[in-house]
């Protein structure tokens, strides 16, 4: 569904909401009460983390709705619509049951308290169309943190999942590994299966400790599942899986990139662990959702001829794994990489990985509109410190940047650096005659 479908849903949530205040589960709680509690109406997976959440909650959601559920996926941010945010067995929401949900919400907003957030207020209209929908396996993305999150309000979770913990978000989420992973690790429950991906192996033992303070059950991916014989293509991935529970051999995903193979064995850890709350969940579901799951703006190819990859890693973690998956998957091409960030991410960490790692051509860009978007100006600043294999040039467009790379005869195109521009690209139909 295109932007303007979301026109009125976008109008009623800017015109009550209020992202100016501290983020808190007491606004949020107190809303959905009023509401009845729509988040309870559903058995539910809740998703925290830095990177991998999007992925991971994607193969856990097509597992849920391959063995049979009504499954809603709720994610953010979105890229084209509004809509994106809630998918029920993968498909769009209508932009006026989206308003319809969110009306009522806004209706138990009372006269003269706070507002909630943006995110406050799509969360609780998404929960609200979940209950309306008849959603009965909800697997639902924390917007940022954990611990104060809006979505951290659902008392029927079947499992915590956290599937990395990295630096990111400090001016929320403070300025420390730890600091962060506490925000995230806060969401397990008493007696509930809690996952953590475990890959830094520091965090293991400070993740433990908070499942033990809390009577949470914890699985450590890193230490009690493994993967063997994986196989990465540009087509997608193939692994045996191993873990208490639930063994699998040649395990075939659609998602691309070796990262996947990670998110893969976070989302398998995590279902292996909720088939008693999903008793519907067989083999044969789960090898056709781990196929079947698909993630937009994550190593998406657009176009074969010539190669053009769609990336939204925005922060240190994600664009070394990016850089890495691009190395592996097409070792032989020389790429350009039309690049544009947010102003408070760390754009010279990323251009210094993607310098050395890929060596590309760099086609520095914006998000037009957008005042987080740093200036490409100020991202040639930056790569000026680092080697390139053109001198880089800067472009107010992506589109222009990336009709500069096609037309210089590239031999693959990377467009990354913020899910924002990607969003921009999908809304703007950029690359319609562009097609895999």
């Amino acid at each position: 569904m295109l932007m303007k479908d979301f026109d009125a849903l976008e109008k009623l949530l800017y015109s009550h909401s209020d992202n100016r205040i501290i983020p808190g589960l007491e606004r949020i709680s107190r809303l959905l009460s009023r509401m009845d509690n729509p988040q309870n109406s559903f058995r539910s997976v809740h998703i925290v983390g830095t990177n991998g959440k999007g992925s991971t909650g994607a193969f856990i959601s097509s597992v849920l709705t391959a063995s049979g559920y009504r499954t809603g996926f709720y994610s953010s941010p979105h890229l084209a619509s509004p809509g994106e945010r809630l998918l029920a067995d993968g498909e769009e929401m209508p932009a006026d049951s989206w308003v319809d949900a969110v009306s009522y919400a806004v209706s138990h907003i009372m006269p003269g308290e706070d507002l909630p957030s943006y995110f406050e207020l799509l969360t609780a209209g998404a929960f609200e169309l979940a209950r309306r929908t008849g959603i009965e396996a909800g697997v639902i993305e924390a917007g940022l943190g954990g611990k104060l999150d809006a979505t951290n309000t659902m008392s029927r979770t079947a499992c915590s999942v956290i599937t990395s913990v990295s630096i990111d978000h400090t001016e929320y989420l403070g300025p420390t590994l730890e600091g962060i992973a506490g925000e995230k690790f806060a969401v397990v429950r008493e007696n509930v299966p809690a996952v953590f991906s475990g890959y830094d192996e520091s965090l293991v033992p400070m993740f433990r400790e908070t499942c033990r303070e809390k009577g949470a059950l914890p699985f450590v991916v890193s230490q009690q599942a493994r993967t063997e014989n994986v196989k990465v293509t540009a087509e997608g991935n193939t692994f045996d899986f191993y873990a208490p529970g639930l063994e699998l051999g040649s395990i075939r995903t659609g998602l691309i990139g070796g990262y996947q193979v990670r998110n893969a064995a976070v989302a398998l850890s995590a279902i292996s662990l909720i088939r008693g709350s999903f008793p519907r969940i067989t083999e044969d579901s789960i090898r056709e959702g781990m196929l079947n799951a698909r993630w937009p703006g994550r190593l998406e190819v657009v176009s074969k001829n010539p190669l053009i990859i769609l990336d939204g890693g925005h922060n240190l973690d994600g664009v070394k794994n990016l850089c890495a998956s691009v190395r592996e998957l097409w070792p032989e091409r020389k790429f350009a990489v039309v690049y544009a960030a947010m102003r408070d991410k760390d754009y010279p960490g990323c251009l210094e990985v993607m310098s050395e790692t890929l060596r590309p051509r760099l086609y520095a860009t914006c998000v037009p509109g957008m005042a987080r978007s740093a200036s490409p100006e100020e991202l040639l600043r930056a790569a000026g410190n680092f080697a390139w294999g053109n001198a880089p040039e800067g472009f107010m467009s992506p589109s222009e940047a990336i009709s500069r790379a096609v037309d210089d005869g590239n031999d693959a195109v990377l467009v990354c650096g913020s899910l924002y521009m990607i969003g921009y690209i999908k809304r703007g139909n950029l690359l319609w005659s562009m097609r895999p």
